[in-house]
């Protein structure tokens, strides 16, 4: 499975030693997609995985990924597993614009007045 977005949350790696004496490791993300309504996926990657695709906050990927379901106790658990992340090669970052009801915008915005050559115009502006 496919998903396009944008890492919000990365944190920190995690590591052990498995009851078998296998050492493990995993690093977690949470990723917001770029749709009209945005759902949060959180989702890890192990072992090797975790230092092949490293990612930060701010970074828009197309994650590939595995939906897993185990049971312990009882209780279902559902884990998403990244296998691969691809960086998009996104646009220029685009300068900020003012809101709408900024009242100071139009004091930044350059000049475009030009004096009336008119004789009978007595406008003092």
């Amino acid at each position: 499975m496919e998903v396009t977005g944008k890492i919000i949350v990365a944190l920190p790696e995690v590591s052990g030693v498995s009851k078998t004496g296998n050492a493990w490791k995993k690093r977690s993300y949470v990723l917001e997609t770029l749709d009209n309504y945005p759902t949060k996926i959180a989702f890890d990657f192990m072992g090797d995985r975790a230092d092949q695709y490293p990612l930060a906050v701010g970074d828009e990927v197309k994650l590939s990924f595995d939906i897993d379901s185990h049971e312990y106790n009882g209780r279902w658990f559902t884990n998403i597993r990244g296998w691969k992340a691809e960086k998009s090669q996104g646009a220029a970052p685009v300068a900020p614009t003012a809101p709408a009801n900024d009242p100071f915008a139009a004091a930044q915005a350059p000049s475009t007045f030009t004096p009336s050559t008119d004789p009978n115009d007595d406008l003092p502006f």
